[in-house]
Protein backbone atom coordinates (compact mmCIF):
# COMPACT_ATOMS: atom_id res chain seq x y z
CA UNK A 1 0.00 0.00 0.00
CA UNK A 2 1.42 3.41 -0.87
CA UNK A 3 -0.43 5.24 2.10
CA UNK A 4 0.36 5.43 5.72
CA UNK A 5 -3.03 5.24 6.62
CA UNK A 6 -4.05 1.84 7.55
CA UNK A 7 -6.11 -0.07 4.64
CA UNK A 8 -9.99 0.16 5.42
CA UNK A 9 -12.01 -2.87 4.86
CA UNK A 10 -15.90 -2.61 4.41
CA UNK A 11 -18.14 -6.03 4.59
CA UNK A 12 -21.81 -6.19 3.42
CA UNK A 13 -24.06 -8.23 4.18
CA UNK A 14 -26.30 -9.84 7.22
CA UNK A 15 -25.20 -11.14 10.82
CA UNK A 16 -27.98 -13.60 12.25
CA UNK A 17 -28.60 -14.64 15.79
CA UNK A 18 -26.96 -18.41 15.30
CA UNK A 19 -27.60 -21.53 17.30
CA UNK A 20 -25.07 -24.44 16.99
CA UNK A 21 -24.38 -28.19 18.43
CA UNK A 22 -23.78 -27.75 22.24
CA UNK A 23 -23.09 -31.45 22.71
CA UNK A 24 -25.49 -32.63 24.63
CA UNK A 25 -28.75 -33.78 22.87
CA UNK A 26 -31.41 -31.11 21.92
CA UNK A 27 -29.28 -28.62 23.71
CA UNK A 28 -27.62 -25.19 21.20
CA UNK A 29 -25.68 -22.48 21.87
CA UNK A 30 -26.63 -18.81 21.08
CA UNK A 31 -23.90 -16.80 19.28
CA UNK A 32 -23.81 -14.49 15.95
CA UNK A 33 -22.74 -15.34 12.26
CA UNK A 34 -23.29 -14.48 8.42
CA UNK A 35 -21.07 -14.96 5.54
CA UNK A 36 -19.96 -11.32 4.95
CA UNK A 37 -19.50 -11.00 8.82
CA UNK A 38 -17.44 -14.09 9.51
CA UNK A 39 -15.05 -12.85 6.98
CA UNK A 40 -14.70 -9.26 8.43
CA UNK A 41 -14.36 -11.26 12.28
CA UNK A 42 -11.26 -13.11 11.03
CA UNK A 43 -9.99 -10.33 9.33
CA UNK A 44 -9.96 -7.85 12.15
CA UNK A 45 -7.96 -10.89 14.07
CA UNK A 46 -5.80 -11.90 11.32
CA UNK A 47 -4.87 -8.50 9.15
CA UNK A 48 -2.16 -6.31 11.00
CA UNK A 49 -3.01 -3.08 10.64
CA UNK A 50 -6.50 -3.18 9.13
CA UNK A 51 -9.39 -1.15 9.36
CA UNK A 52 -12.49 -3.64 9.08
CA UNK A 53 -16.18 -2.43 9.24
CA UNK A 54 -19.19 -3.95 8.71
CA UNK A 55 -22.16 -2.47 7.08
CA UNK A 56 -25.63 -3.72 7.76
CA UNK A 57 -29.25 -3.52 9.25
CA UNK A 58 -30.54 -4.59 12.35
CA UNK A 59 -33.69 -3.80 14.81
CA UNK A 60 -34.08 -1.64 17.90
CA UNK A 61 -34.67 -5.06 20.18
CA UNK A 62 -32.57 -6.44 22.60
CA UNK A 63 -31.41 -9.06 20.32
CA UNK A 64 -30.22 -6.56 17.79
CA UNK A 65 -28.49 -4.80 20.98
CA UNK A 66 -26.67 -7.89 21.96
CA UNK A 67 -25.18 -7.99 18.52
CA UNK A 68 -24.18 -4.97 17.84
CA UNK A 69 -21.90 -5.19 20.90
CA UNK A 70 -20.64 -8.62 19.74
CA UNK A 71 -19.62 -6.80 16.60
CA UNK A 72 -18.13 -3.70 18.61
CA UNK A 73 -16.41 -6.27 21.26
CA UNK A 74 -14.91 -8.21 17.81
CA UNK A 75 -13.07 -5.46 16.64
CA UNK A 76 -15.04 -4.73 13.49
CA UNK A 77 -16.39 -1.84 13.34
CA UNK A 78 -19.63 -0.65 13.91
CA UNK A 79 -20.31 2.60 13.38
CA UNK A 80 -22.12 2.39 10.26
CA UNK A 81 -24.56 -0.54 11.04
CA UNK A 82 -28.57 1.09 10.50
CA UNK A 83 -30.62 0.50 12.96
CA UNK A 84 -34.01 0.36 11.70
CA UNK A 85 -37.37 0.80 13.98
CA UNK A 86 -39.17 -2.37 14.83
CA UNK A 87 -36.91 -4.64 13.02
CA UNK A 88 -34.87 -7.60 14.48
CA UNK A 89 -32.47 -10.23 13.35
CA UNK A 90 -32.50 -13.09 11.37
CA UNK A 91 -32.41 -16.53 12.91
CA UNK A 92 -30.80 -19.64 12.09
CA UNK A 93 -30.07 -23.37 12.79
CA UNK A 94 -27.07 -25.68 12.53
CA UNK A 95 -27.02 -29.43 12.35
CA UNK A 96 -23.83 -31.22 11.94
CA UNK A 97 -23.17 -35.10 10.41
CA UNK A 98 -19.83 -36.37 10.23
CA UNK A 99 -18.30 -32.01 10.08
CA UNK A 100 -20.87 -31.20 7.54
CA UNK A 101 -23.32 -28.80 8.14
CA UNK A 102 -26.81 -28.21 7.26
CA UNK A 103 -28.93 -24.81 8.02
CA UNK A 104 -32.43 -24.14 9.02
CA UNK A 105 -33.00 -20.15 8.42
CA UNK A 106 -36.00 -17.93 9.45
CA UNK A 107 -35.09 -14.75 8.45
CA UNK A 108 -38.19 -13.02 6.54
CA UNK A 109 -38.39 -10.41 9.74
CA UNK A 110 -34.75 -9.78 9.20
CA UNK A 111 -34.10 -5.89 9.09
CA UNK A 112 -30.75 -6.58 7.02
CA UNK A 113 -32.90 -6.93 4.20
CA UNK A 114 -33.22 -3.12 4.52
CA UNK A 115 -29.52 -2.68 4.61
CA UNK A 116 -29.35 -0.94 1.10
CA UNK A 117 -32.59 1.20 1.54
CA UNK A 118 -30.37 4.82 2.27
CA UNK A 119 -28.13 5.15 -0.22
CA UNK A 120 -26.58 7.87 1.50
CA UNK A 121 -25.98 5.58 4.40
CA UNK A 122 -24.44 3.56 2.06
CA UNK A 123 -22.28 5.60 -0.10
CA UNK A 124 -21.09 7.34 3.17
CA UNK A 125 -20.10 3.73 4.06
CA UNK A 126 -17.35 2.81 0.95
CA UNK A 127 -16.42 6.30 0.47
CA UNK A 128 -12.46 5.85 1.53
CA UNK A 129 -12.63 1.95 1.39
CA UNK A 130 -9.56 0.27 -0.37
CA UNK A 131 -11.84 -3.09 -0.31
CA UNK A 132 -15.48 -3.30 0.12
CA UNK A 133 -16.71 -7.04 -0.33
CA UNK A 134 -20.20 -8.50 -0.41
CA UNK A 135 -21.53 -11.68 -1.58
CA UNK A 136 -24.58 -13.79 -3.17
CA UNK A 137 -26.24 -14.03 0.11
CA UNK A 138 -25.90 -10.47 0.25
CA UNK A 139 -27.72 -9.52 -3.19
CA UNK A 140 -30.18 -12.40 -2.42
CA UNK A 141 -31.68 -11.28 0.93
CA UNK A 142 -32.35 -7.49 -0.41
CA UNK A 143 -35.48 -7.03 -2.72
CA UNK A 144 -35.10 -6.35 -6.42
CA UNK A 145 -34.77 -2.47 -6.54
CA UNK A 146 -31.95 -2.81 -3.23
CA UNK A 147 -30.03 -4.71 -4.77
CA UNK A 148 -30.03 -2.82 -7.82
CA UNK A 149 -28.93 -0.05 -5.32
CA UNK A 150 -26.70 -1.73 -3.58
CA UNK A 151 -24.73 -2.79 -7.03
CA UNK A 152 -24.70 1.12 -7.97
CA UNK A 153 -23.25 2.52 -5.15
CA UNK A 154 -20.21 -0.38 -5.51
CA UNK A 155 -20.16 0.76 -9.04
CA UNK A 156 -19.79 4.27 -8.08
CA UNK A 157 -16.94 3.07 -5.48
CA UNK A 158 -15.51 1.11 -7.51
CA UNK A 159 -14.91 3.99 -10.23
CA UNK A 160 -13.38 6.07 -7.43
CA UNK A 161 -10.48 3.80 -6.49
CA UNK A 162 -12.01 1.36 -4.11
CA UNK A 163 -11.93 -2.65 -5.17
CA UNK A 164 -14.88 -4.76 -5.01
CA UNK A 165 -14.41 -8.20 -3.59
CA UNK A 166 -17.28 -10.71 -4.36
CA UNK A 167 -18.24 -14.39 -2.84
CA UNK A 168 -20.87 -15.59 -5.09
CA UNK A 169 -21.57 -17.78 -2.61
CA UNK A 170 -24.98 -19.51 -4.28
CA UNK A 171 -27.75 -20.01 -2.47
CA UNK A 172 -30.73 -20.79 -4.70
CA UNK A 173 -33.15 -21.33 -1.65
CA UNK A 174 -33.28 -17.43 -1.24
CA UNK A 175 -33.90 -16.85 -4.98
CA UNK A 176 -37.09 -16.50 -6.22
CA UNK A 177 -35.65 -18.83 -9.49
CA UNK A 178 -32.26 -20.48 -10.93
CA UNK A 179 -32.46 -17.83 -13.62
CA UNK A 180 -32.59 -14.87 -11.09
CA UNK A 181 -30.12 -16.32 -8.92
CA UNK A 182 -27.33 -16.35 -12.31
CA UNK A 183 -28.37 -13.74 -13.30
CA UNK A 184 -28.34 -11.21 -10.79
CA UNK A 185 -24.42 -13.01 -9.68
CA UNK A 186 -23.00 -12.46 -12.69
CA UNK A 187 -23.97 -8.44 -12.85
CA UNK A 188 -22.43 -8.59 -9.56
CA UNK A 189 -18.71 -10.21 -11.33
CA UNK A 190 -18.87 -7.50 -13.88
CA UNK A 191 -18.34 -4.91 -11.38
CA UNK A 192 -15.77 -7.42 -8.86
CA UNK A 193 -11.98 -6.60 -9.28
CA UNK A 194 -11.50 -9.81 -6.93
CA UNK A 195 -14.31 -12.69 -6.91
CA UNK A 196 -13.85 -15.77 -4.91
CA UNK A 197 -16.25 -18.32 -6.08
CA UNK A 198 -16.82 -22.08 -4.84
CA UNK A 199 -16.59 -24.93 -7.79
CA UNK A 200 -19.03 -27.22 -6.71
CA UNK A 201 -21.82 -24.75 -6.71
CA UNK A 202 -20.50 -22.91 -9.99
CA UNK A 203 -20.79 -26.65 -11.70
CA UNK A 204 -24.12 -27.59 -10.67
CA UNK A 205 -25.60 -23.79 -11.25
CA UNK A 206 -23.60 -22.78 -14.16
CA UNK A 207 -22.72 -25.59 -15.69
CA UNK A 208 -18.61 -25.67 -15.35
CA UNK A 209 -17.12 -28.44 -16.56
CA UNK A 210 -13.91 -27.55 -14.50
CA UNK A 211 -12.65 -25.15 -11.84
CA UNK A 212 -10.85 -23.30 -14.71
CA UNK A 213 -14.07 -22.86 -16.45
CA UNK A 214 -15.20 -21.17 -13.39
CA UNK A 215 -11.81 -18.72 -13.02
CA UNK A 216 -12.46 -17.84 -16.85
CA UNK A 217 -16.23 -17.10 -16.54
CA UNK A 218 -15.16 -14.70 -13.51
CA UNK A 219 -12.47 -13.40 -15.59
CA UNK A 220 -13.88 -12.82 -18.44
CA UNK A 221 -16.74 -10.74 -16.98
CA UNK A 222 -13.78 -8.45 -15.30
CA UNK A 223 -12.33 -9.77 -12.42
CA UNK A 224 -8.69 -9.74 -12.52
CA UNK A 225 -8.07 -11.96 -9.39
CA UNK A 226 -10.11 -15.12 -8.98
CA UNK A 227 -9.55 -17.50 -6.21
CA UNK A 228 -11.66 -21.24 -7.35
CA UNK A 229 -12.03 -22.60 -4.10
CA UNK A 230 -13.17 -26.80 -4.34
CA UNK A 231 -13.65 -27.95 -1.26
CA UNK A 232 -10.62 -30.74 -0.15
CA UNK A 233 -9.37 -30.43 -3.51
CA UNK A 234 -6.76 -28.26 -5.33
CA UNK A 235 -7.60 -24.21 -5.11
CA UNK A 236 -7.22 -23.08 -8.13
CA UNK A 237 -6.07 -18.50 -8.78
CA UNK A 238 -5.65 -16.22 -11.02
CA UNK A 239 -3.88 -12.93 -10.66
CA UNK A 240 -4.16 -11.32 -14.45
CA UNK A 241 -2.31 -13.85 -16.70
CA UNK A 242 -0.69 -15.64 -13.82
CA UNK A 243 -2.52 -18.76 -12.66
CA UNK A 244 -1.89 -21.16 -10.19
CA UNK A 245 -2.81 -24.52 -8.26
CA UNK A 246 -2.49 -24.59 -4.29
CA UNK A 247 -2.93 -28.41 -3.09
CA UNK A 248 -4.89 -28.49 0.36
CA UNK A 249 -3.58 -30.38 3.03
CA UNK A 250 -5.25 -33.29 4.20
CA UNK A 251 -6.54 -33.25 7.76
CA UNK A 252 -7.01 -35.90 9.65
CA UNK A 253 -10.57 -34.88 11.08
CA UNK A 254 -12.74 -32.24 10.22
CA UNK A 255 -15.09 -31.32 12.86
CA UNK A 256 -16.99 -28.52 11.30
CA UNK A 257 -17.23 -26.85 8.11
CA UNK A 258 -19.13 -23.90 8.94
CA UNK A 259 -17.12 -20.35 8.13
CA UNK A 260 -14.58 -22.53 6.23
CA UNK A 261 -14.82 -20.32 2.81
CA UNK A 262 -15.20 -17.20 4.75
CA UNK A 263 -12.60 -17.45 7.19
CA UNK A 264 -10.60 -18.52 3.31
CA UNK A 265 -11.61 -15.37 1.99
CA UNK A 266 -10.28 -13.95 5.00
CA UNK A 267 -7.07 -14.46 4.35
CA UNK A 268 -7.07 -13.66 0.93
CA UNK A 269 -8.34 -10.02 1.62
CA UNK A 270 -5.91 -9.27 4.48
CA UNK A 271 -3.03 -10.37 2.71
CA UNK A 272 -4.20 -8.18 -0.91
CA UNK A 273 -5.00 -5.38 1.67
CA UNK A 274 -2.02 -5.58 3.25
CA UNK A 275 0.17 -5.22 -0.20
CA UNK A 276 0.99 -8.79 -0.53
CA UNK A 277 -0.15 -11.36 -3.58
CA UNK A 278 -2.54 -13.62 -4.16
CA UNK A 279 -0.79 -16.53 -4.46
CA UNK A 280 0.64 -15.60 -0.87
CA UNK A 281 -2.97 -14.83 0.08
CA UNK A 282 -4.31 -17.93 -0.95
CA UNK A 283 -1.59 -19.85 1.22
CA UNK A 284 -2.80 -17.64 4.10
CA UNK A 285 -6.01 -18.62 3.74
CA UNK A 286 -6.06 -21.85 3.34
CA UNK A 287 -3.57 -21.98 6.63
CA UNK A 288 -6.55 -19.80 8.44
CA UNK A 289 -9.25 -22.00 6.91
CA UNK A 290 -7.73 -25.17 7.77
CA UNK A 291 -7.44 -24.58 11.54
CA UNK A 292 -10.96 -23.41 11.30
CA UNK A 293 -12.65 -26.87 10.50
CA UNK A 294 -10.99 -28.10 13.24
CA UNK A 295 -13.20 -26.64 15.67
CA UNK A 296 -16.96 -26.14 16.09
CA UNK A 297 -18.98 -22.85 15.10
CA UNK A 298 -18.66 -19.99 12.64
CA UNK A 299 -16.11 -18.11 14.77
CA UNK A 300 -12.93 -20.38 16.09
CA UNK A 301 -11.06 -17.53 18.34
CA UNK A 302 -8.63 -20.72 18.75
CA UNK A 303 -8.02 -20.76 14.77
CA UNK A 304 -6.48 -17.25 14.64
Amino acid sequence: MTSSRPARIVAIGECMAELTPAGAPDTYRQGFAGDTFNTAWYLARCGAGLEVAFFTAIGDDDMSAALRRFIGQSGVEDRLIRVVRGGTLGLYLVSLQNGERSFTYWRGQSAARQLADDPDALRAALAGAGIAYFSGITLAILPPEGRAGLLAELATARAAGTRIAFDPNLRPRLWTDAEEMTRAIMAAAELSDIALPSYEDEARWFGDATPEATCARYADAGARQVVVKNGAGDLLWQDGTRQGRFAVAPIAQTVDTTAAGDSLNAGVLAELAEGGSLERGVVRGCALAREVVQHRGALVKAAV
